[in-house]
């Protein structure tokens, strides 16, 4: 069952919930005529965003989701996307962008706590499409469909663990759709160049839900615990969102990503 569930769950993912898309997958069963739909969306995105600015700039920030997930960074770069940098301006332009309803922003919190809306850091965030179909395509968007190979990869559960970011995107999605607001968490891992970082973080009961996103069914979870040694005091459940079974590995719930719905 949880098999078919998942599978069921990556055919979502790859077509995306797009009225459109969703119609043309019903009709003809063929992912490139789907992804035809989808393009043509993408390009009606772009339209409305050089009608908000029209030096081009958004369009660039949207294009460019994709890329900067890829890069496992701890935030979105806007000096690796565009020469001008962090301004005033720009903060209206991720503003603007985030009010499309395009785009899902999680933000840094600085001290994660229950209070997380007044600690967050607004030039520190990660950015997500709404819809993860689109976002398939998005990451395709300059080369034909023949050479998406992401279809038959994550239909058949080959996704290479360099796509996970894939799966981060449908949680985002998932949790917005269900009013949180987006946070996410790093800090320092003494032992290594790499941060710690909680995916995600949910306020429940004045206390915190830290989310970790695996895009396998592994289950180590070294983010979960190094958050939790540090702030044991303020957690109520700990997640591992992830490809597999539901389980508990110790005091952590092992979800398959489809029931992330839930949280």
């Amino acid at each position: 069952m949880n098999r078919k569930l998942l599978r069921d769950f990556r055919l979502y993912m790859l077509v995306g919930g797009m009225p459109q898309a969703v119609d043309e997958y019903i009709k003809t069963n063929n992912f490139r005529k789907v992804d035809a739909v989808k393009r043509d969306i993408l390009s009606l995105y772009e339209d409305d965003f050089k009608k908000i600015d029209a030096t081009g700039r958004l369009s660039v920030l949207f294009d460019a989701i994709p890329a900067q997930l890829n890069k496992n960074a701890s935030r979105y770069q806007i000096s690796s996307v565009l020469d001008s940098g962090w301004s005033d301006k720009m903060l209206e332009l991720i503003a603007e962008l985030k009010d499309s309803k395009t785009v899902l922003i999680s933000y840094h919190t600085n001290d994660p706590n229950a209070g997380m809306a007044n600690n967050k850091d607004l030039t520190k965030f990660e950015m997500f499409l709404c819809d993860t179909g689109l976002f398939v395509t998005l990451m395709f968007k300059d080369k034909d469909f023949t050479e998406n190979i992401i279809y038959e990869k994550l239909l058949n559960d080959k996704l290479s663990t360099n796509l996970g970011y894939l799966y981060e995107n449908v949680v985002a999605q998932i949790l917005a759709a269900n009013g949180n607001e987006l946070f996410y968490y790093t800090f320092a891992n003494p032992i290594s160049k790499h941060n710690y970082e909680i995916d995600f973080l949910l306020a429940r009961k004045n206390k915190l839900c830290p989310i970790e996103i695996k895009s396998s069914g592994y289950k180590t979870h070294k983010s979960l615990d190094a958050f939790s040694q540090k702030y044991s005091d303020r957690i109520l459940w700990k997640y591992l969102v992830y490809t597999k079974d539901l389980c508990k590995d110790q005091d952590i719930i092992c979800l398959p990503v489809y029931m992330a719905q839930f949280l």
